[in-house]
């Protein structure tokens, strides 16, 4: 199928494109990399009369580090973050996660903000921006707001962003020594959605006790989730063999997947507790 007929715009700033937003309203939308949106729209799931294309916006494609932070705009492509040596070397379960997006072509052309919008539960990066509490930067005509993952990720293919805001920015924490982390995705195919995905980051102290762990799902809840009981389970503790594994039935027990054409909602969730042992072990083995 083909979209039906739409206005195309290429504006040259954000705030062009803002003044775009504002003047179509729920009519527009915005086309960051396209590997979603053309989709839809060729399905006709999506019809917007006004297409706002930011790819020739400069400022919007950079990975650098600030303090603590890693910021990345929202322009960059999967590609660009997963071969990022900065990103492998302060962040490396979001390398591996943006290994895992569609295929190579889809990698070239896809954005890390286009996929953070377009808010798929079952999708690799907002695993991983939930599991490291992502702030995410918009910018709108009143200025710029910032708000966390938590408050990011609303419902299926719904976020925060309000329409006549631009994702612009999304800032993470660079993991610090004695850390390690890892991606692990169950999937049907290579490059398909996950039936679960987990994406694992632990921080030892000198004593190798859990000082502390993130864990992000996909696939298991309308929106990433964020395994916050498994997390107690080995915060403040040696992460041995028995704390891995109730910290993977806590995620198992917090998870509520639905049955679909990828699996019954049972078997989601033994899957969970298989794939957040492996990543919680994935990323052990990695902490120097």
């Amino acid at each position: 199928m083909i979209p039906r007929a739409f206005e195309y715009y290429a504006p040259t700033s954000v705030s062009e494109a803002i003044s775009l937003l504002q003047k179509y309203g729920d009519e527009s939308k915005i086309l960051a990399g396209g590997q979603s949106l053309v989709p839809l729209m060729k399905l006709r799931l999506a019809s917007p009369m006004h297409v706002v294309d930011i790819g020739r916006v400069p400022g919007l494609n950079y990975i650098k580090e600030e303090g603590d932070k890693i910021l990345i705009g929202a322009m960059t492509t999967h590609h660009e973050v997963e071969t990022s040596p900065l990103i492998k070397s302060k962040c490396l379960v979001l390398s591996e996660a943006e290994s895992h997006v569609g295929d190579q072509q889809v990698r070239n052309r896809g954005t890390i903000g286009g996929s953070a919008c377009h808010a798929d539960p079952a999708a690799d990066v907002p695993a991983v921006l939930t599991a490291l509490d992502g702030e995410f930067k918009m910018t709108g005509a009143s200025g710029d707001r910032v708000v966390g993952a938590k408050s990011f990720f609303q419902d299926i293919f719904t976020t925060d962003l309000h329409q006549d805001e631009i994702l612009t920015e999304i800032k993470l924490p660079a993991l610090p020594p004695l850390s390690g982390s890892a991606y692990l995705k169950f999937e049907r195919g290579a490059g398909d959605f996950a039936i679960v995905a987990v994406a694992a980051a632990v921080t030892l102290d000198k004593g190798g006790v859990c000082k502390d762990v993130r864990l992000g799902l996909a696939g298991v809840e309308s929106i990433p989730m964020r395994a916050l009981k498994a997390e107690e389970a080995l915060r403040g503790k040696k992460p041995d063999d028995n704390a891995i594994l109730e910290a993977a039935a806590r995620a198992s027990e917090q998870s509520k997947p639905s049955s679909d054409i990828r699996g019954s909602a049972e078997y989601k969730k033994e899957m969970v507790k298989v794939f957040v042992k492996r990543a919680l072990k994935a990323a052990l083995s990695r902490v120097s």
